[in-house]
């Protein structure tokens, strides 16, 4: 197959080349279990089978609301072979938050865990959702796993109502598979959409094509692992969510799309992760810089042996140069870098030919081409010099769903061509890597996630108390940042407290996006036409933190504390 066919090839058609090439090799194991690249194909052509047979027909919007598990990996191909349009989404988001993007993407099938079916019911109940399919995360598990976990009280369950439209994943799987081609255009049909944070305080929906996604794979699998992957041979162990953009692009580039065994973890229990390292021999790993440091303050490090693991790679934050050395003087490897968006794609990554700077995210893939200017005048700035990322690629939509006022935000044209305003600050040496310099105020990086502030002030000031909130990210070394709010309460306020504030955002807002910290004033900083001005107040936290530790940016690790009022 030459080039220009392998840039227009889908993703589920070299999934599908690869389970002919290597139809006994193992595709993914996850806890113990094995699924060979025919297995796998089979049991998601019977999936798409079932979709199709239920009316989910293309450019239909189904969401994932699993974690990683085979079923997630099972419904993605099936979703894609249909020609359908996934809808991936974090199974701990509550039903305030994926109500809002069913309704927002026009979701009619909703795909979720029984734990996390009451959120989806209730939420289906009040829009037009005809179907929800229920799995469990040991459902494809054999029986005899199944009762022993069940015995040991070792698998979360959950109830579920069994009604009309509620069906059960695994009985799905005995459709008839799928076998008819769908007419799917690579640039103008949709893959997915994805939903990153908004500075509306409503999540943006991002489309996404399917050579967009394929232009990046095809980067990551081709120049940058290149002759380092082994097809057929290696094995990746995937620790990130499936449905972040980072861990799918890596998923699909070194384990399904070259015939290689990926070691799917549902959680990221450090221990778990290290003995599958060990027992399995991975050699590719996949991190944010909370999991390499928990990894190396181990308590049981020793116990394991590690010494398979080649190449590590970490995107989702800023690598402390800390964990960087400390990770090279304890294994004798390296940690590369990814960079990227949800709206780009894979942006940049270190190359494996040479050693990796920590404060470097690395080149631009080929596929992407991207310009460091002045984000006033939006003018290139001088080589070495700061200035904001832009990013354009000629396979990415560069739009957002529904959102005309975000995508003018988030989009310049520049010389005829459609750039997309990263809001990270960098600087390119002479080599042409990239440097990371800082972040937008408007983003906090918590545990690898991309928080958007304006969400999190939004939900605070749902609150019939509150009426101004600004949200910051804090350093900390542990996490990336701490999620700080600042609340102003309307002045008849009485009896309200940090902890009722942060409660208020349990029930709105995933687990990852509440404050850790609650601060009350009675105003905060605007600017003279009366915007926010978050960058003050986050340059104020971290004056504070140096002022009290001076030389570092750790908060005391703490749970739900607040600053009472």
């Amino acid at each position: 197959m030459d080039k220009n066919d392998l840039q227009n090839e889908l993703i589920f058609t070299r999934f599908d080349r690869m389970s002919e090439r290597y139809p006994d090799r193992t595709a993914l194991l996850y806890l113990g279990e094995r699924f060979t690249f025919a297995r796998l194909r089979e049991l998601s052509d019977r999936f798409a089978g079932a979709l199709d047979g239920m009316g989910v027909g293309k450019g239909d919007k189904v969401m994932l609301y699993i974690p990683n598990c085979p079923q997630w990996v099972i419904a993605f191909l099936a979703i894609q072979k249909i020609g359908a349009v996934m809808v991936p989404v974090s199974p701990i988001y509550t039903s305030h938050e994926i109500a809002y993007m069913i309704e927002d993407a026009g979701v009619e099938t909703v795909i979720c865990l029984d734990t996390n079916y009451c959120y989806a019911n209730e939420v289906c109940l009040n829009i037009s959702v005809k179907r929800v399919i229920v799995t469990s995360l040991v459902e494809l598990l054999p029986s005899w796993k199944r009762y022993l976990g069940i015995l040991l009280d070792k698998i979360p369950h959950g109830r579920v109502d069994r009604q009309d439209n509620v069906y059960a994943f695994k009985a799905l799987l005995n459709h008839p598979p799928f076998r008819s081609a769908v007419d799917l255009d690579p640039c103008e049909d949709l893959a997915y959409i994805l939903y990153t944070g908004g500075t509306t305080g409503f999540p943006k929906g991002v489309p996404g094509n399917h050579i967009g996604m394929t232009s990046y794979v095809n980067d990551v699998t081709e120049d940058v692992a290149g002759g380092y992957l082994k097809e057929g041979e290696d094995v990746y162990i995937a620790v990130n969510p499936l449905f972040h953009i980072m861990a799918l692009g890596l998923f699909m580039a070194l384990g399904l799309n070259k015939g290689n065994t990926t070691l799917l973890m549902p959680v990221p229990q450090v221990d778990a992760i290290m003995e599958t390292i060990r027992r399995h021999r991975a050699r590719w790993l996949l991190g944010v810089p909370a999991l390499y440091r928990m990894i190396l303050e181990n308590d049981r490090l020793d116990c394991y042996d590690l010494s398979s693991l080649t190449y590590c790679y970490c995107g989702g934050d800023v690598l402390p140069v800390e964990v960087f050395n400390r990770w090279q003087q304890r294994f004798g490897i390296p940690i590369y870098q990814v960079y990227g968006s949800t709206e780009m794609g894979h942006v940049t990554y270190s190359r494996l030919d040479r050693t990796p700077r920590p404060t470097s995210i690395g080149l631009p893939l080929k596929s992407r081409k991207c310009k460091v200017v002045d984000p006033a005048t939006l003018e290139p700035v001088a080589a070495g010099e700061v200035g904001e990322l832009l990013v354009t690629s000629p396979y990415t939509l560069k739009t957002y769903w529904n959102k005309p006022d975000e995508t003018e935000r988030a989009y310049v044209n520049l010389n005829g061509e459609t750039y997309y305003r990263m809001s990270d600050f960098v600087r390119q040496d002479e080599s042409g890597e990239l440097v990371y310099v800082e972040r937008s105020a408007d983003i906090i990086k918590h545990k690898g996630y991309r928080v958007s502030a304006s969400e999190v002030e939004a939900a605070l000031q749902d609150h019939a108390t509150v009426i101004g909130a600004c949200v910051v990210g804090v350093p900390d070394p542990r996490v990336g940042e701490r999620i700080k709010a600042i609340v102003v309460l309307k002045e008849d306020a009485r009896g309200v407290g940090g902890a009722e504030l942060i409660n208020w955002c349990h029930e709105r807002l995933a687990t990852y996006k509440v404050p850790s910290y609650i601060e009350f004033r009675d105003m905060l900083p605007k600017s003279k036409v009366g915007k926010l001005l978050r960058r003050e107040i986050r340059d104020e936290e971290r004056r504070r933190i140096f002022r009290e530790e001076p030389g570092k940016a750790v908060l005391q690790p703490t749970s739900r504390r607040s600053v009472e009022r």
